[in-house]
């Protein structure tokens, strides 16, 4: 397979979205990740790769301090059964491991739900591979991939 940054690389350059890349080392936690980038832990957003009934996947854009609201994603995507698939369907699903999964050069382009908080946002997320992450303006983002905007999300219990 080829290099994920080069893979994002490409696949942001062909939708022209203007990314950043930086290298970091590793983190045991989202607020360790964002204390070494500088920026809170809402600025890193995680891209949830989640899986249908019918075996199709959508990604789920989350800023860091707030967990995914199975309810409100459920209600946005007209469903009523959504799951998070273990971390080989997750890599079969998007070509990325978890923890550094972007909607950006996935294998496929599965349908990007995102959570209206990041709208405005300069955003850090994961580049495909570890030990990097990747700066995108998140309006940028939901508009290159057409994405929904809603209320996805809730605190972190």
């Amino acid at each position: 397979m080829t290099d994920p940054l080069a893979r994002i690389r490409d696949a942001a350059d062909a939708r022209g979205l203007p990314v950043e890349f930086r290298e970091r080392p590793a983190a045991k936690s989202l607020p360790e990740a964002a204390e070494i980038l500088g920026i809170p832990p809402s600025g890193i957003v995680k891209t949830l790769v989640v899986k249908r009934s019918d075996d199709t996947y959508l990604f789920a854009l989350v800023p860091g301090d707030r967990a995914i609201s199975w309810p409100k994603l459920r209600a946005v995507v007209g469903v009523n059964k959504l799951q998070l698939p273990d971390p080989a369907r997750a890599l079969a699903a998007t070509g990325y491991e978890r923890g550094t999964i972007v909607p950006v050069g996935s294998t496929t382009d599965w349908p990007v739900f995102a959570d209206e908080r990041i709208v405005g946002e300069r955003i850090a997320m994961g580049a495909g591979a570890h030990g990097y992450s990747m700066f995108v303006e998140a309006d940028d983002l939901i508009s290159a991939y057409g994405a929904t905007v809603a209320d996805i999300s809730q605190p972190i219990d």
